[in-house]
């Protein structure tokens, strides 16, 4: 994997005292058709014991994220920049010998699909222990008790007897909490969540989301929320991040998100979806086009072709200057429309079709 910029020196703590602390970060595949720029200049930071969701449709470079975090890409055909320091420790040039080490112990990730993620020919108990092996030099038996005691911890029934079983035997569910139990084996400061309650129903999306939160209040866990649903956000989330075409375009509190969103894009997403307050038969908005090009993004603003409101700035600047996310701490917005436009906007149109 090579990278766009040299990582700087470790210390003990990230230079803003985060945990996890991403800045400038870009994410490039090359290809047959061009460079590929997945996630391009994002920024955020995230402390232990706290939950940041992060939104956006597919394609916007969510996942791209937080493989980046892991060491996961194929480092022959992806290009690296920024900064990504977990506990002052940087990743970004890191081999990746050096990055086996922290997954696992320090940082771990729930896949998206558990069917496919854990392997059919070895028993859950077995697959669990492993890594437990690996980062501990535990015994198989330690390993397995490791495993049973997991397994306890994430709500499976009988788990001496179904430590024993394979994928196939567990429910969709049943694989779900199989999953975090392997992910919080060596008890990780970082975990990432990666649509975790996808395909499930929702009896057992709220389980898992329950089970995570108790696990998160137990461990200390700082967790990353990958999700297309604003509801598992505002359930789950402390803080959340808005992303599109590869950047960050909102930021803030969930309250503040949620419930006083300013950017255009935002605004779309949570009229997508169904509202139990608004009348029954008010039809949903989608966004309407779809997402750009990552090889060839829309100058200015990489939403304005799908933007309602870019007739309401003044002069071109929505289709010739980039807008940047405020540095600053609290609630930011990169849009070209300026706050009272933004507030003005959301409170006679879109706050009313809300509900």
């Amino acid at each position: 994997m090579s990278t766009l910029a040299k990582p700087q020196a470790a210390t003990d703590r990230t230079e803003d005292g985060s945990f996890l602390s991403v800045r400038d970060l870009e994410v490039r595949f090359r290809t047959e058709d061009g460079i590929v720029k997945a996630v391009d200049g994002l920024s955020f930071e995230l402390e232990k014991g706290t939950t940041l969701g992060i939104v956006g449709e597919s394609g916007s470079g969510k996942s791209v994220t937080n493989l980046a975090i892991l060491g996961l890409h194929n480092p022959a055909a992806t290009e690296i920049g920024g900064s990504i320091r977990l506990d002052g420790e940087e990743l970004v040039g890191r081999t990746n010998r050096e990055l086996e080490h922290l997954r696992g112990r320090k940082m771990a990730m729930i896949f998206q699909d558990p069917l496919t993620a854990l392997s059919p020919y070895y028993t859950i108990g077995r697959q669990i222990g492993e890594t437990y092996r690996k980062h501990t030099g535990a015994s198989k038996q330690e390993a397995r008790d490791r495993a049973v005691e997991m397994l306890t911890r994430v709500g499976i029934p009988q788990p001496a007897l179904r430590v024993d079983d394979y994928p196939h035997q567990f429910s969709g569910g049943m694989r779900q909490r199989a999953m975090i139990a392997m992910s919080l084996v060596c008890d990780p400061d970082l975990l990432i969540a990666d649509e975790p309650t996808t395909a499930l129903d929702v009896t057992v999306q709220a389980q898992i989301l329950d089970l995570l939160k108790d696990l998160q209040q137990e461990l200390g866990t700082a967790i990353i929320m990958i999700t297309h649903d604003l509801g598992v956000i505002a359930r789950t989330a402390h803080d959340v991040m808005v992303m599109y075409a590869g950047r960050a375009v909102e930021r803030g509190t969930v309250r503040e998100v949620l419930k006083a969103p300013r950017h255009p894009y935002t605004w779309g997403l949570l009229s997508s979806m169904p509202s139990l307050r608004g009348p029954l038969d008010q039809p949903l908005r989608p966004v309407r086009g779809t997402p750009p090009s990552l090889i060839n993004l829309p100058t200015g603003c990489p939403f304005n072709p799908r933007c309602d409101f870019r007739d309401q700035v003044t002069g071109n600047g929505c289709t010739t200057e980039r807008p940047l996310l405020a540095p600053a701490a609290g609630h930011a917005t990169a849009c070209h429309l300026t706050a009272a436009g933004q507030q003005d906007i959301y409170i006679n149109q879109i706050q009313p079709r809300l509900g």
